[in-house]
């Protein structure tokens, strides 16, 4: 088998690439070598001129205008294939010799004959060329040489420019030796033979067999020849006629050969052209060439001579032919069935060769984790062999899986710029505790093969992840294996050697003293008074009771974290070192790893018995001002110097809280747990500077308010720096900004410059905010949320420098966070929208609606539009849980109705009726009703107010905003939208009351209250007190004259219709008169108002029911 073969292998010519004359220097070695390579594909209208044709060329159909001649370079050759005369592919057609004349003799006869040398063993060249480089000035003046080009030493371009027309001459001159062959060929014929061809006596049937398949073999042949020429149209007929003629022989093995070249003549011919139907044909060939394959081992067999290869060969084309995303299903399967034919290989090179394919074409789909299982195969098949070199690509393929198999190199892993954001996946792909087995195998093959190979660094590496990830599987006679391994790959390594992966002991951050300097410091702008504007503070160490556990711990905290230190103070640091293995581990050293060379850290020796923990102080001493960085710890340990990151030891231990990692190895060692601390990404040295100490009067506990509740707050400053602070700012920032009423910092003005240990304190008046829904809902205490305090913000500078060239000193900025937690006083329950409706009447007045009684007159409002008495009522339930007592008075904003106080006691409730005035749109369209209905809904809350006392001083107002509107929506839109029909009754005769057994005439109005006109189909009923229809049946009450069903009317838009009749009472009495209709050809936004399932479902609309009062006849 041959590496990287497709299925345009087969048009191309190969030419072997020797260096002779001496050694050349790689790095010429490689610009030669590049300056041929770049010509791999050389076009035919490009060596036309250096083609001569001697005789008609066997070639009729060459596309001198588009097509091309493909080359396959190989450097230092390849040896000869029994296979050569079925594929002349696989023939070295053409020998380039090179050679570095400065480093080879000096005489180009000695050149000569080497190059005649190099060329023997290659007799199937049918072209030579030696190009001889960087001659010196006599060699250039000896007589020229016809077996030798010199090269000149000249710029790039020139190079190239003389190099392509060298292959040019060498392509036209193979391209005239492939028409001498095919003519000799076609004329003369030739003997063609693979090692399938029976070795025993000519006088058999063989030789009888040979004699029918010896045309169709010749036709096979001039048909590769043709491709190599690049004329894919002549290649495809004689490869036609091969085929044909093979399968009348039962040439198999040589039918598969045909037909696997007509597919290269395809895709040459139609090169550029991708259509489904093309891409259907190749697949179909290439299918039948697998089965004549394979068809052809079994005939064959006898011979003990394997076709396989070729059977995998034409697999691993057609895979990469189809190598895409979407052919992804049918590629793996072809892949795979590859991969079992391997067992059928005899030669440990195939297997190796087919693998590699595999392993690229895999890789190529995305397919990584298949990629890498093949990989390895191929690993453990160069580990086969005993030899360096093959150690050495065993390690080289073994060390491309580990990116896969998550057990790379540090210095192969991308440094992550977000940690936060990749903290999980960071976690996942570094410890997957699903891959442990295979993790664990792939680490100890790459050990064994370092050391095969001679690689101390790489095994020390090796060990070192094995271990440190894989303690837990390990006996304890392995881990002490291991350990020796690490001494001994660090004896055969100079003193003082790093390597990027760390070993043991396992080393994280257990605690980070803060200290009184790491106050926020604001740069001063000496043209700009009011220095401390626009330095908001970020507040990654202020304290609050209610911050969330562990919230400065996290990597978005670390990441915010600003500390300074001070020029030398020394700073401290502990961090816990745990051994979890069954030996002992002395570390030699281990100090701060400090990336910048303004710190000098202190180092320690520490000795860790097995299954043990220590925490060690860490120490060091800033230097000079500037940032100072601290990732990790320095690690002298098992005879190399390694990098402990703080970062790796947390995203294990928070692994193995999520059970992706095997253990803790803290835990395992007896050590208990500790809050995780991150080390602070940013660090600045500064000079000294002033310091303000704050603290509250009554401790530093939280103020417990009720909403709306006022208290006065004292604040102590205190200066325990060692310079005077001469300049003071106090604002208010963080969230409910509006609950500081006043600051009484009179007082400060008084005081300053304030010496070092003096002290002075200000008065603060708060008034607690009202808490939200989301406050009362997630918390059944009914508190404010955590972090919602606001703080003061000091900011403070110490005196100028006397220098007037010296900048200035930086300020600083203090937090003092006032720490109010608001506990709710009255709970929301809930309010609802009440809705009223009381029946019109006909009055001894029959013209004039009644307005209802005095008392009611400032509640109830007419709705013009329905006929009908309206009465609207909020309803708001509030509940006291709290110790006190409460009074609530609720009032609505530009009304001057007064409305008693109500007390509610506690662990009681109480519901409060708000009467509203009665609004409603007074059109229904498809546009108006969103917005002006929100805007009407928007309006009446904030009328509302709800306010409370409690005691002597504490009073406040409950916000009900959000509570009411949320209640608002869901029934609102039935009672604020206007029907789109609406009814009304009247009497013709004015002033007579009605009386029974005379003709009353009636009218019923109907109005439109939509902009399209409607179509409607109206009817009118009258009805008793018992409910009953008056004007039906044989015990019918009450006579009509006029229609008082299906009515057809037209309404136009926002107009009144009337419809007239007259009714006969037989008997007084009260009478309920009801009208009804039926709209015909609704609108979609009446369907919409009507909430119908289908655009044909009718829309029915019927009015209020007014009353009538017919009195007798005297």
């Amino acid at each position: 088998m041959e590496p990287d073969v497709s299925i345009e292998t087969s048009r191309q010519i190969r030419v072997a690439i020797l260096p002779i004359g001496g050694p050349i220097p790689t790095s010429h070695l490689r610009e030669y070598t590049s300056l041929i390579a770049r010509h791999s594909r050389l076009d035919l209208a490009s060596v036309a001129s250096f083609y001569t044709e001697q005789q008609k060329s066997p070639f009729s159909q060459q596309p001198w205008d588009s097509g091309s001649l493909s080359f396959k370079f190989v450097l230092g050759g390849c040896s000869a294939s029994p296979w050569e005369d079925f594929q002349p592919c696989r023939k070295v057609l053409a020998v380039l010799a090179i050679c570095h004349l400065p480093s080879s003799s000096p005489h180009l006869d000695a050149v000569a004959a080497h190059f005649v040398d190099a060329c023997r063993p290659y007799g199937s060249a049918l072209a030579t060329r030696c190009f001889a480089f960087c001659p010196s000035d006599a060699q250039l003046a000896e007589k020229k040489r016809e077996d030798i080009v010199l090269l000149p030493s000249a710029d790039r371009p020139a190079m190239e420019h003389h190099m392509l027309t060298l292959l040019q001459d060498l392509a036209a001159s193979l391209l005239m030796e492939f028409e001498k062959w095919v003519l000799r060929a076609e004329s003369t014929g030739t003997i063609l033979k693979t090692p399938l061809d029976s070795q025993s006596s000519l006088g058999s049937e063989e030789v009888i067999k040979a004699k029918k398949r010896r045309l169709g073999r010749a036709q096979k042949t001039i048909g590769d020849y043709c491709l190599l020429a690049g004329s894919p149209a002549d290649a495809n007929a004689h490869y036609s006629t091969a085929i044909e003629l093979a399968r009348l022989t039962g040439d198999v093995f040589w039918h598969a050969g045909a037909l696997e070249g007509s597919v290269c003549a395809l895709l040459v011919d139609r090169v550029g052209q991708q259509d489904p139907a093309m891409e259907d044909e190749v697949k179909y060939r290439y299918y039948t060439v697998i089965q004549l394959y394979r068809r052809a081992f079994l005939q064959d067999n006898a011979q003990r001579v394997s076709t396989v290869s070729f059977e995998l060969e034409a697999t691993l084309k057609l895979a990469r032919y189809l190598c895409r995303r979407e052919h992804s299903k049918e590629v793996a399967d072809l892949l795979m069935g590859a991969a079992d034919g391997a067992k059928s290989l005899i030669d440990a090179s195939d297997r190796l060769i087919l693998f590699i394919e595999i392993a690229r074409l895999f890789g190529s789909l995305g397919y990584r984790r298949k990629a890498a299982f093949f990989s390895r195969q191929v690993a453990q098949l160069y580990s086969q062999q005993e030899s360096v070199t093959a150690a050495m690509s065993s390690l080289q393929v073994l060390t491309l899986t580990t990116d896969v198999y998550r057990v790379q190199s540090r210095k192969n892993v991308k440094k992550e710029q977000d940690v936060s954001t990749n903290l999980p996946q960071s976690i996942v792909a570094l410890f997957e505790s699903h891959w442990s087995t295979i993790q664990m195998v792939v680490l100890r093959e790459i050990l064994m093969s370092s050391i095969r190979a001679g690689d101390p660094l790489s095994a020390w590496g090796a060990g070192a992840r094995l271990l440190r990830s894989f303690y837990p599987l390990i006996t304890p006679a392995g881990q002490s294996g291991l350990a020796s391994s690490l001494s001994n790959a660090a004896d055969r390594l100079p003193s003082g050697t790093r390597c990027a992966d760390p070993c043991l002991p396992f080393i994280r951050l257990h605690s980070f003293p803060f200290h009184p300097s790491q106050t926020d410091i604001i740069k001063r702008n000496p043209t700009k008074k009011e220095w401390w504007t626009g330095s908001a503070p970020t507040g990654p160490f202020i304290y609050t009771p209610f911050s969330k556990s562990g919230s400065n711990t996290g990597s978005n905290a670390a990441k915010d974290q600003s500390i300074t230190w001070i020029v030398g103070e020394p700073v401290q640091v502990l961090v816990e070192l745990a051994n979890p293995c069954s030996f002992e581990i002395v570390v030699e050293s281990i100090y701060l790893s400090v990336h910048s060379r303004n710190f000098d850290a202190f180092p320690v020796t520490v000795t860790l018995p097995p299954n043990t923990s220590k925490t060690v102080l860490l120490s060091g001493i800033p230097t000079k001002p500037g940032p100072v960085s601290i990732p990790g710890c320095i690690v002298h340990c098992f005879g190399v110097i390694t990098e402990h990151l703080f970062k790796e030891v947390d995203n294990l231990l928070l692994g193995a809280a999520q059970g992706l990692v095997l253990s803790d190895p803290f835990r395992s060692c007896g050590s208990g747990k500790v809050k995780n601390v991150t080390f602070p990404s940013n660090i600045n040295v500064l000079p000294s500077l002033p310091l303000l100490v704050s603290n509250l009067v009554g401790g530093a506990g939280a103020n417990v308010l009720y909403e709306g509740e006022i208290r006065d707050i004292t604040v102590n400053l205190t200066n325990a720096g060692s310079v005077p602070v001469e300049e003071v700012n106090i604002s208010v920032s963080g969230k409910n900004l509006d609950s500081v009423i006043k600051v009484d910092n009179e007082k400060l003005g008084t005081v300053f410059p304030l010496k070092p240990g003096g002290e002075v304190s200000f008065t603060i008046t708060l008034k607690a905010w009202q808490l939200g829904i989301a406050d009362t809902e997630s918390d059944a205490r009914r508190v404010s949320r955590e972090g919602s305090s606001p703080y003061l913000v000091i900011h403070y500078a110490g005196p100028l420098s006397s220098n007037p060239e010296e900048s200035l000193p930086p300020g600083r900025r203090l937090v003092v966070p006032l720490n109010i937690c608001v506990v709710q006083g009255l709970r929301f329950v809930q309010a609802r929208l009440l809705s009223m409706e009381i029946p019109a009447r006909f009055a001894e007045n029959h013209t004039v609606i009644e307005n209802g009684p005095d008392p009611v007159k400032t509640l109830v409002k007419i709705d013009p539009y329905k006929g009908s008495w309206g009465l609207r009522l909020l309803e708001l339930e509030l509940s006291n849980r709290t110790d006190v007592v409460f009074d609530l008075t609720v009032s609505i904003e530009e009304d001057d109705t007064a409305y008693h106080k109500t007390r509610i006691d506690r662990d009681y409730s109480a519901r409060v009726l708000i009467p509203l005035e009665h609004f409603k749109l007074p059109v229904l369209d498809e546009i108006s009703p969103k917005p002006e209905l929100n805007a009407s809904i928007t309006a009446l809350i904030n009328k509302i107010k709800v306010r409370w006392h409690s005691g002597r001083n504490s009073h406040g107002e409950l916000n009900v905003k959000e509570a009411v509107q949320l209640a608002l929506q869901g029934a609102v839109l039935d009672i604020l939208l206007p029907d789109p029909l609406t009814f009304g009754f009247r009497v013709v005769k004015d002033g007579d009351p009605i009386r029974a057994c005379e003709v009353t005439a009636l009218e019923t109005v109907v109005r439109n209250n939509t902009k399209e006109t409607i179509r409607l189909s109206l009817s009118v009923n009258c009805k008793d007190v018992a409910g009953e229809n008056c004007c039906e049946g044989h015990d019918a009450t009450v006579l009509w004259a006029g229609v008082l069903n299906n009515i057809h009317l037209e309404v136009p838009p926002l107009k009144e219709v009337a419809h007239s009749f007259s009714f006969y009472f037989l008997v007084p009495g009260d009478y309920s008169l009801q009208a009804s209709a039926v709209i015909i050809d609704a609108t979609e936004v009446l369907h919409a108002r009507a909430r119908t399932r289908t655009p044909d479902e009718p829309i029915f609309c019927r009015g209020s029911p007014f009353h009538v009062e017919v009195i007798g006849t005297t």
